[in-house]
C-alpha cells in the first residue's frame, strides 16, 4: 500500500461525502409537503434508525 493509493481513498471518501452532503442540503432546500412526497423523511428516519441499531449492537458487543 503506498502514500499514493491512501491519498486517493482518503480523496474518494472525501468527494463522496461532499456529494452526500450537497445531496442532502438539497433536498433539506424542497418544501415539506414536497418532501413527503418523495419519501425523504421516511428515509431520513430509517437511516436514524440504522444507526441507532448499529449504535446500539457496539454497546452490546463492547
Amino acid at each position: 500500500m503506498s502514500i499514493l493509493s491512501s491519498i486517493g481513498r482518503i480523496a474518494t471518501r472525501y468527494s463522496a461525502s461532499r456529494a452526500r452532503y450537497r445531496s442532502e442540503r438539497a433536498l433539506l432546500s424542497l418544501p415539506i409537503e414536497l418532501r413527503k412526497d418523495i419519501g425523504w423523511p421516511e428515509i431520513l428516519d430509517a437511516q436514524n434508525d440504522r444507526h441507532l441499531a448499529t449504535a446500539t449492537t457496539l454497546t452490546k458487543v463492547i
